[in-house]
């Protein structure tokens, strides 16, 4: 919908020009109740000056206020997120070291190697995830990200070295 040359929608026209649309807005359109909440949760509890991003198929990561075009959502659509897809891992291999927080917090699914085994390889010690993630789904976690933005009660962190191996690496547990 966000591509047809024919919406007629704000963020559709905007995508369609030069100057695009902030990445953040696109893909919470896209994503819908998971990614809203992560968005929000991010834009709540974030310190300024730590610079909210998102990992993308083949630019790693972005900011979330960096402006993308229909050109661009076609290129990530034309790479799926994959670490055995060198465009996908180099590129998020890079952005990651070149991180300088103490404290990274991954608001993504922590039972997905995709993300999980490529963010904890390089940040360690450093990555950090939510507690109240562990065995929830998708929409579950977009709730309850909303949910503490709407109450301002920031969620507990544990570090991502605390979780089982298999965990880290992206075997799910039944």
């Amino acid at each position: 919908m966000l591509l047809n040359e024919t919406a007629d929608f704000d963020l559709a026209r905007r995508v369609r020009q030069p100057q695009g649309a902030p990445i953040g807005e696109v893909f919470s359109f896209l994503s819908g109740l998971y990614f809203r909440g992560k968005l929000a949760y991010a834009g709540r509890f974030a310190s300024p000056g730590d610079g909210v991003q998102v990992i993308t198929t083949d630019r790693g990561l972005l900011s979330i206020d960096t402006p993308i075009t229909a050109d661009d959502l076609r290129s990530f659509s034309e790479l799926a997120i994959d670490i055995h897809d060198r465009r996908y891992r180099e590129s998020l291999e890079r952005d990651l070291h070149e991180l300088s927080a103490d404290r990274v917090v991954f608001l993504g699914s922590i039972a997905t190697r995709k993300y999980l085994g490529i963010l904890f390889d390089i940040l360690g010690e450093r990555l950090y995830y939510p507690a109240a993630f562990v065995g929830l789904g998708d929409m579950s976690r977009g709730a309850m990200l909303l949910k503490a933005v709407r109450t301002g009660r920031e969620l507990d962190y544990l570090p991502a070295i605390r979780l089982p191996s298999e965990v880290r690496r992206g075997h799910r547990h039944a």
